[in-house]
């Protein structure tokens, strides 16, 4: 599993992360997609379970990573002219 899948269970089941996204592994990228991710997975959870949220983590979480990182690099920013 992938540390932004490790880190939105982690946070669904009422951790904290500690420092910001370096400290915890991630790439911005990769932060922006976790805080997406749990969001969806806290509803899941209340509205149909700790189940449905784990499976919704799971899928959200390999989706968002494939489409972000389909080009195999950063998509913008200031490096890029």
């Amino acid at each position: 599993m992938s540390a932004v899948g490790n880190w939105a269970r982690e946070m669904l089941d009422g951790g904290e992360p500690y420092g910001d996204y370096q400290s915890m592994g991630l790439s911005n990228r990769q932060y922006d997609i976790l805080r997406e991710v749990v969001d969806a997975a806290r509803t899941a959870k209340r509205d149909q379970g700790a189940r449905a949220a784990g499976e919704l983590i799971d899928r959200q979480v390999r989706q968002a990573c494939t489409d972000g990182y389909r080009d195999g690099g950063p998509s913008r920013g200031p490096w890029q002219s």
